[in-house]
């Protein structure tokens, strides 16, 4: 018998479109669920001989064995419980049953549950009914309503299959159904596609890209309301719609300068990135952008009533280009409607064809024509794609218990807080003048200069005093207050924690014999003394501990290495004058002697400039003038002449330049 090709089939002549299809396919269509379950071909159980029933009607219901005498006859039946049951029986690789057995199966049921439902629930009773018997059989869950339940996989299409129609299957486009649907509602969906409803189907579609922008509001699918035609005599006829006629009813393209020729990208995202560019282009390009986005905003507006009644809203914009859509005030698109979509395959320059373009492939059904193997194969292939189920997590160690929140400040705690924090600032950045006029207000109330400052300063770096901090900092002024005026203590210990900066090797300290000083190294006990990192501060120190001695324990307990009187000052300042002249007279001395070897270059320049001059002149008066041996050009190479660009002229004027070259290098020399 010969395979006849069901791309020749009568229903698939002419194009799909998904809101008029054929009602012989509709009726028999449904979702290819083997996607999601791939499995070894199954053929279906056929009936026992005895049970076989009378199919040779030309509407028939293969899953049932069953004929009909007309279309409404079967359309009622794929309606029906006793057809649901079967397709889940033949989902299960279970026999179907017959009428009278279903009808049976119903009453045990109903005489097992208690109670009955009313009249006005007689639908839902009955698809508790279908429910209850599918779970006391155990195949509602692992075999037909797991598998029907289950959401289609994340594709373009999805694909049905039509009895109607052998070896072919329909795909429609993911982006046109409502998200979250499961297999059985699919199925649903395009059913409803078929009805216009009062008022049509409206479809809204938007794209915008380098300033070019299209719009477009489509009726995809005719109200079901018969449309009326007076005659010449008054009467009204009737005429239907044709049944892949759209209907366009505002359609909208405009453009402006917004991206740079060949550059790419908008100059809002350019200013983002690189700042904003000052150019006259820059400026055109940013008011472009401004008028698109007031231009398309006028027009939502304008469309505002196709688009609240639209059935869906296909936008093509980059994720900046989309704020232009919403997010203003009186906004037309809400950011989160469900109805948004965004089209399910490439896109070229937003044009009015380009939208219609991408209308028809939204609309089109695609066909294809694949046998039960090749799409067997086609399932193997997605499954081996996916990603393998990672292995059980090891057990995550027990994670550490939250840290305790701070607890809450009262405001004296506070204020209290604020005013450690304003004292260190201004002892850390020598701020002298508004720290004594701080001190005088705040002082005695925070307990005198004395005071260990609180852990939880954090600016203290760990420090215990005032003085350590102004010492730390290198704040000559506001230590020598500190210890003159304040009386602070330089003796309080600093905490081992604490780093000192090295001093510089100008700033080291002598004693009384000249002997470099040693500052305390971390883990020993410090004092003030040791952090101070400058020789200034370092002297503040030591003249206190000269003018007065018995006020502390300078030299023990402060750790100052000795006193500084004025007559050591005095005396270092003296050494210090005497190293200063020494130094000068030596830069002196070494100047003249530089000025000596220039003059003694310079008057030897002069006389081998003379003695040249001299031996040029007795050249040309003892060499005659000679003439020119050939056609040579100025400055060009000979083969017997110098290769020095005079090539070309007489020894006289060889001569000349030569003097003159040698004149300014002289002159160059004695410059230098």
């Amino acid at each position: 018998m010969a395979t006849v090709d069901p791309s020749k089939h009568v229903l698939l002549q002419h194009p799909l479109q998904i809101f008029n299809l054929p009602a012989e396919i509709v009726d028999t269509l449904s979702i290819r669920a083997s996607v999601l379950a791939p499995s070894p071909p199954r053929e279906p159980t056929p009936p026992p001989v005895q049970e076989q029933r009378d199919t040779s009607s030309a509407f028939a219901c293969n899953v049932c064995g069953t004929g009909f005498e007309d279309v409404q006859e079967q359309r009622e039946h794929y309606k029906s419980d006793w057809h649901r049951y079967n397709v889940k029986l033949r989902i299960a690789s279970k026999p179907t049953v017959s009428e009278d057995e279903f009808n049976v199966i119903v009453e045990e049921l109903n005489d097992s549950i208690s109670g009955s439902a009313s009249s006005d629930d007689s639908d839902a009773s009955s698809s508790a009914s279908l429910t209850q018997i599918m779970k006391r059989q155990s195949l509602s869950r692992p075999a037909s309503d797991a598998e029907d339940h289950r959401p289609t996989p994340n594709t373009p299409l999805i694909w049905f299959q039509s009895s109607t129609v052998p070896v072919t299957q329909f795909g429609i486009y993911n982006a046109v159904f409502e998200p979250g649907l499961t297999q059985p509602q699919y199925v649903e969906a395009v059913k409803e596609m078929q009805d216009g409803g009062e008022e049509g189907r409206l479809w809204t579609l938007f794209a915008t890209a380098g300033g070019h922008f299209a719009g477009m509001v489509v009726r995809v699918k005719r109200p079901n309301a018969v449309e009326q035609e007076e005659t010449g005599k008054g009467k009204k006829k009737k005429q239907k719609p044709k049944p892949e006629e759209m209907e366009v009813i505002h359609h909208k393209t405009f453009h402006r300068y917004t991206t740079r020729r060949k550059q790419g990208g908008s100059q809002s995202l350019n200013d983002e990135a690189k700042g904003k560019a000052k150019s006259a282009g820059a400026m055109l390009r940013r008011y472009g952008e401004q008028a698109l986005r007031e231009d398309i905003r006028a027009l939502l507006t304008e469309w505002s009533d196709e688009i609240d009644a639209s059935e869906r809203i296909f936008i093509r914009a980059s994720t900046s280009n989309k704020r232009i859509f919403w997010g203003y005030e009186d906004n037309v698109i809400e950011k989160g409607d469900p109805r948004i979509r965004t089209f399910p395959f490439p896109t070229r320059r937003p044009t009015l064809s380009e939208l219609q373009r991408c209308l028809q492939e939204l609309t089109r059904v695609k066909i294809s024509h694949l046998t039960d193997e090749a799409l067997r194969a086609l399932d193997e292939a997605y499954l081996a794609s996916l990603p393998k189920p990672k292995p059980a997590p090891v057990q995550a160690p027990t994670p550490p218990p939250p840290k305790p929140a701070a607890p809450k400040l009262t405001k004296e705690e506070e204020a209290e807080r604020d005013r450690w924090r304003r004292l260190i600032n201004m002892a850390r950045k020598g701020r002298v003048e508004p720290l004594k006029a701080f001190w005088e207000r705040e002082g005695p109330a925070m307990g005198g200069v004395d005071v260990s400052i609180p852990e939880w300063a954090e600016d203290s770096r760990g420090l215990k005093s005032l003085l350590q901090v102004a010492c730390s900092a290198g704040q000559e002024e506001v230590v020598q207050w500190l210890l003159e005026d304040q009386h602070a203590d330089p003796t309080i210990a600093v905490p081992s924690g604490v780093s000192v900066a090295p001093r510089k090797e100008e700033d080291e300290d002598e004693d009384d014999e000249g002997r470099p000083t040693t500052p305390a190294v971390a883990g020993t006990r410090r004092a003030a003394y040791d952090l101070a990192t400058t020789r200034a501060v370092r002297n503040v120190f030591r003249r206190l501990a000269y003018s007065q001695p018995t006020a502390w324990d300078w030299l023990g307990a402060a750790r100052v290495p000795s006193a500084l009187s004025p007559h050591m000052e005095a005396v270092k300042e003296g050494k210090k004058a005497v190293r200063r002249k020494a130094l000068k007279d030596r830069l002196q001395a070494r100047e003249k002697e530089r000025e000596a070897e220039r003059a003694k270059q310079e008057a030897e320049d002069r006389a081998r400039l003379a003695r040249e001059k001299e031996e040029d002149a007795r050249r040309r008066a003892n060499e005659p003038a000679l003439a020119r041996t050939g056609p040579n050009k100025l400055g060009g190479a000979s083969a017997n002449g110098p290769k020095d660009g005079l090539a070309g002229l007489t020894p006289e004027m060889r001569a000349r330049i030569e003097r003159e070259r040698r004149a300014r290098a002289a002159e160059a020399r004695l410059r230098g």
